[in-house]
């Protein structure tokens, strides 16, 4: 990590520099060794030591403003909240990218196919149009067809029936 200093009315002494660097060696494991630039500003006004540091790390800029009697307890402030900026954005990093499994690992584990969902699927089946005819009719043409049931509009009430074979060999009719 780069670090840069500023002093407005007053000298950035080596022993701020020390204190500085030593609290940011206690964070160094948050931005795992990538090219973070820190710009620490301290100032004095009105007997208020103000502490400002500014963190380009990524694609992120983190901020931290304080601002106390004494500098050594301003730059502490200021770092503290640097930590908690800084470990935001790396559990949303985190979160981000090891919140799914990738593609080639869902399928590849040893050959496994995931397990199908449990239950009956529904499955679409081809169109027909409902023609009108008669009960008897209608089972005339199931006897032709595979299917078990044939939907058909009833000539006798314009109303639309299914007629199924039955396991007994006869026919059966819902009518709504």
């Amino acid at each position: 990590m780069r670090f840069e200093y500023t002093g407005r009315h007053i000298e950035v002494t080596p022993a701020l520099r020390s204190h500085v660097e030593e609290h940011f060696s206690r964070i160094r494991h948050l931005f795992n060794g990538n090219s973070a630039k820190a710009h620490v500003v301290i100032a004095v006004e009105r007997g208020r030591h103000r502490a400002e540091i500014i963190v380009n790390w990524r694609r992120e800029v983190l901020t931290a403003t304080s601002a106390e009697a004494d500098m050594y307890q301003s730059l502490s402030q200021s770092i503290d909240k640097i930590e908690k900026q800084a470990r935001k954005i790396k559990s949303k990093v985190v979160d981000k990218h090891h919140r799914a499994v990738k593609v080639g690992e869902a399928t590849s584990r040893d050959g496994e196919v995931p397990p199908a969902p449990a239950g009956p699927r529904i499955i679409s089946a081809r169109r027909y149009a409902v023609k009108p005819m008669s009960a008897d009719e209608a089972a005339m043409q199931l006897d032709d067809e595979e299917n078990q049931f044939l939907v058909f509009r009833n000539s006798e009430n314009e109303r639309v029936s299914v007629i199924y074979k039955r396991k007994d060999g006869n026919y059966g009719l819902i009518q709504p």
